[in-house]
């Protein structure tokens, strides 16, 4: 529990804003979460404790985690997303799994009692909607109970051209098909001009919008994420947040926040001089997972760490800065990986369990909408 000593000798604004989120009554505006994301010294220390208490009225100090499986089908996509590592325009120098090649890597999920299939992939120009509708199909021929977590919003938004339907029609076929809920990745930072120079070609902020609340609609969840620490600033990011925010209050449809640190080793953006990097080092994570855990209180109770993005030491001390899910299994991360992200592929779930448990938490397997499986 929070002790009021963390409130001694901290600037009177800061001392209310976090009295305004312990409260939990009134949102946080966009100007206090601003000002959270910039405290140092002994106001970030308030920040951790007001975020991890939080946290732990919400969950007591529980941390769950899921078995599952990624599936990258093609790194084939002409979109040229400026931090993207991952993708290959030329069709001759890329991939395209068969839909033999993507049921192999569900049955070995399957063998390794996953719960749940991540699926996506580049923009290839040469596939079909029904190349994507068939993915899903080998996916529940395996097994109708693995979860189908599938398609990001701009695989989508390709999809409906294909389709030449609308989103929500193109929605209601995936969702026939076996689509289950959708990645809320494809988001970066939602701001039309930071998105104009690091992807120009993706989707826009309304056309994200506009897919992810489609689907809530239709009784599809989906996460949401933010990418962070590349040419952004911290109002950007609090920009985010609200967006993100808003969309729950009228859908309901996130089951949980997922800050994506920038992994600059490989990019183009990281190459170009135009726009000044803005990296994210290690206060900066844990100050945005517990701003976040503050400004999306109430609304989104899921904050999980990316232990591919800041390896599993970090992603730990992240569970005392107001996260409550350590991510998933994965079995095969190829983004991160081509991007120069070094913390592997793969942490089984007993290495999972020591982490939690070693953190001073208490484990519990969950399914992607947060029903828990089993606990430790």
């Amino acid at each position: 529990m929070l002790k009021s000593e963390v409130f001694n000798h901290i600037k009177p604004k800061i001392k209310s804003i976090l009295k305004k989120a312990l409260n939990s009554e009134e949102d946080l505006t966009l100007e206090e979460g601003f000002e959270l994301l910039k405290v140092t010294g002994k106001e970030f220390i308030a920040l951790q404790n007001v975020a991890d208490t939080i946290c732990f009225e919400k969950k007591r100090d529980l941390v769950t985690f899921v078995i599952n499986r990624n599936i990258n089908f093609t790194n084939i996509c002409f979109q040229e997303c400026k931090f993207c590592c991952f993708s290959v325009p030329d069709k001759n120098k890329g991939f395209l799994l068969t839909l033999d090649e993507i049921k192999e890597k569900v049955i070995e999920a399957k063998r390794n009692n996953c719960t749940e299939v991540c699926i996506q992939g580049g923009i290839h120009p040469d596939l079909t909607f029904e190349f994507y509708l068939d993915i899903l199909k080998t996916v529940k021929d395996v097994d109708r109970r693995i979860h189908t977590h599938a398609f990001s919003p701009q695989e989508i938004l390709y999809m409906s051209q294909l389709f030449g339907d609308t989103i929500e029609n193109t929605l209601k076929e995936l969702q026939k098909a076996g689509l289950d809920s959708i990645p809320g990745t494809a988001a970066e930072i939602l701001v039309d001009k930071i998105r104009e120079i690091i992807c120009p070609n993706k989707v826009s902020v309304s056309q994200w919008k506009d897919i992810i609340t489609s689907a809530h609609n239709l009784g599809i969840p989906t996460t949401s994420t933010i990418m962070y620490g590349h040419i952004e600033d911290l109002k950007d990011r609090i920009v985010h947040l609200e967006i993100l925010r808003e969309i729950q209050k009228e859908t309901h449809g996130f089951t949980e926040f997922v800050p994506l640190p920038f992994v600059r080793e490989n990019s183009i953006l990281s190459k170009q001089n135009e726009f000044p990097l803005k990296y994210s080092y290690g206060v900066a994570d844990l100050k945005l997972y517990s701003v976040a855990r503050l400004f999306l209180n109430n609304y989104i109770n899921n904050i999980q760490t990316s232990w591919v993005k800041l390896g599993p030491k970090l992603a730990q001390i992240s569970l005392n800065y107001g996260v409550n899910d350590f991510s998933g299994t994965l079995m095969e991360e190829n983004i991160s990986k081509s991007a120069g992200a070094g913390f592997g592929e793969y942490l089984p779930p007993d290495e999972m369990i020591r982490i939690i448990k070693s953190a001073g938490k208490h484990p519990a397997q969950r399914d992607t909408v947060y029903n828990i499986i089993r606990n430790y």
